[in-house]
C-alpha cells in the first residue's frame, strides 16, 4: 500500500521536474525528498523516475503513478480547507434533537432560515424526550438538543453541557368550551380525566408532581406525544391536559384557563460543542421567539 506522504511528495516532484524544487516547495531537503521516491519505488515494486542531469524523468509507471497521486493531492487539499471552512463557517452537519413541542413552532423554523442563509449547512433532526436527548448530547452524537423543563419538575443536565434558557412561558389547563370557570385550581381537577405525553417524559413528571402536590392524584386514561392530539381529547370532552402556550391551538372546542398554582414551562437549550452552527441555530430560535 503507498503511503499517502510519498504519493504528495511524488506528485510534486512530478509536477516541478525536480527534487531540488520540489523539495523547496514542500519545505524539505533534497536527500529527504530523494528518500522519500526511493521508498515510494520499493513499494511500487519498479522504478518511476530516471536521472537526466539535475532534472530527472518519469517512467511510464512513473507517468500513471504521477496522474493519480496528483488527484489525490488535490483531493487532500480540498479535505483541508472543508474542514477549516466547517470550523469558522456556518456548513456541515447539524445534528440537533429536540422534543416534538419544540419542533413544529421553533425548531423547523429557524432550520429553515439557516438553510437559506447558509445553503453548505446540513441539519439534521430527531425528535424524543428531553432525558435520551440529554443522554445522546453526552456521548456526542447530537450537537444541540432543544429540551423542556418544567418549575414544578425540572430537567437533571449533565455535567459538561453548556445550556441556554431560550423561553419561558406560561401553562394553562385546556378544558372544553363548556367549562365556565375563568381560572382552574388543580386541587379541585380530583375528578377529572387527564391526558399527558407518555410515562417518563417531563411534561408527565410534571402534571403528577404538580397534582399531588395540589392534593390530587392524577386519572391518566390518554398518553400521547403530540399536543394537537391531546387538544382533540379535549375537545371531545375526554380529558383535560395542561399545555404550554407555544403549543396551544385555536381550537373551537377548547378554551385555556390559567391554573392556581401556576404553572410554567421553559424551553432550553443544550450543547457540548462551540462550532457555529449551534451558536448560528440558538441565534435563529432567539429571533423567532422574539417576533
Amino acid at each position: 500500500m503507498f503511503s499517502w506522504d510519498r504519493l504528495r511528495i511524488f506528485a510534486a516532484v512530478a509536477e516541478y521536474g525536480s527534487v531540488t524544487r520540489a523539495a523547496e516547495s514542500l519545505r524539505l531537503t533534497g536527500p529527504g525528498v530523494s528518500q522519500h521516491i526511493r521508498k515510494l519505488e520499493k513499494e511500487a515494486g519498479t522504478a518511476l523516475v530516471e536521472r537526466e542531469g539535475r532534472s530527472i524523468r518519469l517512467t511510464p509507471a512513473g507517468r500513471a503513478l504521477a496522474t493519480r497521486a496528483a488527484a489525490m493531492s488535490a483531493l487532500a487539499d480540498a479535505a483541508e480547507d472543508d474542514v477549516a471552512a466547517i470550523d469558522t463557517a456556518v456548513a456541515g452537519a447539524l445534528r440537533v434533537g429536540a422534543v416534538a413541542s419544540a419542533l413544529r413552532r421553533l425548531v423547523v423554523p429557524a432550520l429553515a432560515d439557516l438553510v437559506r442563509t447558509y445553503p453548505l449547512l446540513r441539519p439534521e433532526v430527531v425528535d424524543g424526550e428531553g432525558i435520551d436527548l440529554l443522554d445522546r448530547l453526552q456521548h456526542r452524537t447530537l450537537d444541540v438538543v432543544v429540551f423542556e423543563s418544567w418549575d414544578h419538575r425540572p430537567a437533571t443536565v449533565p455535567a459538561g453541557i453548556d445550556v441556554h434558557t431560550l423561553h419561558t412561558e406560561d401553562v394553562h389547563l385546556a378544558v372544553p368550551t363548556d367549562d365556565s370557570r375563568e381560572m382552574a385550581s388543580l386541587g379541585d381537577e380530583a375528578n377529572s380525566i387527564w391526558t399527558v405525553c407518555p410515562a417518563g417524559s417531563d411534561a408527565h413528571s410534571a402534571l403528577v408532581h404538580v397534582l399531588r402536590e395540589a392534593g390530587v392524584e392524577p386519572t391518566i386514561r390518554y398518553e400521547v406525544s403530540d399536543y394537537s392530539t391531546q387538544l382533540a381529547l379535549v375537545e371531545a370532552g375526554l380529558a383535560v391536559a395542561l399545555v404550554p402556550d407555544t403549543a396551544r391551538a385555536r381550537t373551537a372546542g377548547v378554551r385555556y384557563l390559567p391554573t392556581s398554582p401556576v404553572v410554567t414551562r421553559s424551553l432550553r437549550a443544550a450543547s457540548s460543542t462551540r462550532i457555529p452552527a449551534v451558536a448560528a441555530l440558538m441565534d435563529a430560535m432567539n429571533t423567532i421567539l422574539a417576533s
